[in-house]
């Protein structure tokens, strides 16, 4: 059994390049999806013999590897659940994540030794319906995303001190409670309760006046129409001292369809700032660079959520693009013979500022040059897709790992 730290660092994983990243840069626990059952189908996700190696990999690492099971299955696929459960069961999981009472009950009969996590969507917003679930066998419950910090509060002095509270703090948010939307599926036939999701929430509305077919009037004073349902993302990163005052065990970033990046940079963000705290938990605040950390992968403007009651500015998101300020350009794979090789990701040229990203390690910048190609030949810049190259290790102050992140600003 891999022991569980507090407060946890859960990262999202949707394929083993993401699942190396999440277990590289200091996650405490991975949750992930299989082919069934799990709320993000546009995931490469695992099956049962992936699923299997991906838990070894994590497991030695001392990583504990959460399976979603989370959709709301109809009759058709309860019926079948019981063996997959079993199957999934076998390649070690640490816990299911269900919403669905029925597969609750699945769970406690087909794998009474893996432990049950209750999904967000279950919508928890009180400490009986919390201590109802854990009398039902849950191990821990992941709240709704609509809770203040004082309704957190008050849920961990009514329930029962082993029941273990997780949230959200990072990531995308759903405009609906608790993710419990039909609009996708009302729209195209898409359900997002069945990992299906085609997020019309993103989508830019218009109003249409009945006698005028095709002549389109912005619901605000906005020509472009309005993104009345778009919520901004979540960023909790500056707040860990009040989440685990008020009694949060586990710190959950979403984004299982994002990149191998986000998860490999937000997993950093969150570990570095945890240990931090866990230093000196009285003094603690966040170093301004790691707040500029998670500014450095795609992402909507962030607010605090429901956290602090209700935000001033509104959660409401102007706009369907995300901000980008930072490109990955390569991964490095290896130090040999006084030179880094690595894997390009996007392309660059020789001059150019580019910053090293390692594992608990605040970045540096550095000038690349002197680059040669897979052969030895010397390059100018990194045109081809995927391409091996290196570069002279003296170029930078830090012997990189492997696995560390090189990336450049995206020009204005």
């Amino acid at each position: 059994m891999i022991e569980t730290h507090y407060p946890e660092v859960l990262a999202p994983v949707g394929d083993f390049e993401r699942l190396k990243m999440a277990l590289l840069y200091g996650a405490d626990a991975v949750y992930l999806g299989s082919t069934e059952y799990g709320m993000r189908s546009a995931s490469a996700n695992f099956d049962m013999d992936s699923l299997k190696k991906a838990v070894e990999m994590a497991h030695q690492k001392g990583v504990r590897v959460y399976l979603t099971c989370n959709t709301l299955p109809r009759n058709e696929e309860i019926d079948r659940m019981e063996g997959f459960l079993r199957e999934a069961a076998a390649t070690g999981v640490d816990a299911f994540i269900v919403t669905d009472l029925g597969v609750l009950s699945l769970v406690k009969k087909a794998a009474p030794q893996v432990d049950i996590h209750i999904s967000t969507q279950n919508g928890v917003v009180n400490w009986l319906a919390a201590s109802e679930l854990y009398r039902m066998g849950a191990k821990r419950v992941v709240l709704a995303r609509e809770l203040s910090l004082e309704e957190i509060r008050q849920i961990r002095a009514k329930t029962p001190p082993e029941l273990e509270l997780e949230v959200f703090v990072h990531g995308a948010m759903c405009m609906s409670f608790s993710g419990r939307c039909v609009l996708s599926n009302y729209m195209t036939g898409r359900d997002a309760n069945r990992g299906q999701c085609a997020q019309p929430c993103r989508w830019n509305y218009a109003l249409v006046e009945e006698k005028r077919p095709g002549q389109y009037f912005p619901v605000f004073e906005d020509e472009s129409g309005t993104y009345i349902l778009n919520a901004k993302d979540l960023c909790m990163l500056a707040y860990i001292k009040q989440l685990v005052e008020a009694g949060v065990t586990s710190l959950k970033i979403e984004g299982r369809a994002k990149s191998s990046y986000y998860v490999g940079v937000v997993t950093n963000a969150y570990r570095m700032a945890v240990d931090g705290y866990l230093k000196d938990p009285e003094n603690w605040t966040l170093p301004g660079w790691l707040m500029d950390e998670v500014r450095k992968v795609s992402h909507r403007d962030y607010s605090t959520g429901f956290y602090f009651g209700r935000p001033e500015q509104g959660q409401r998101y102007e706009g369907a693009g995300y901000i980008r300020i930072c490109d990955i350009v390569a991964l490095v794979d290896r130090v040999e013979d006084g030179r880094v090789w690595c894997t390009q990701k996007n392309k660059f040229v020789e001059g150019d500022t580019l910053e090293l990203l390692q594992p608990g390690q605040e970045p540096v910048s550095f000038v690349i040059g002197q680059m040669t190609d897979g052969e030895g030949t010397p390059i100018a810049d990194t045109r081809h897709p995927a391409m091996a190259f290196s570069f002279p290790a003296g170029l930078l102050p830090q012997q990189p790992v492997e696995g560390s992140i090189i990336r450049k600003n995206v020009e204005p």
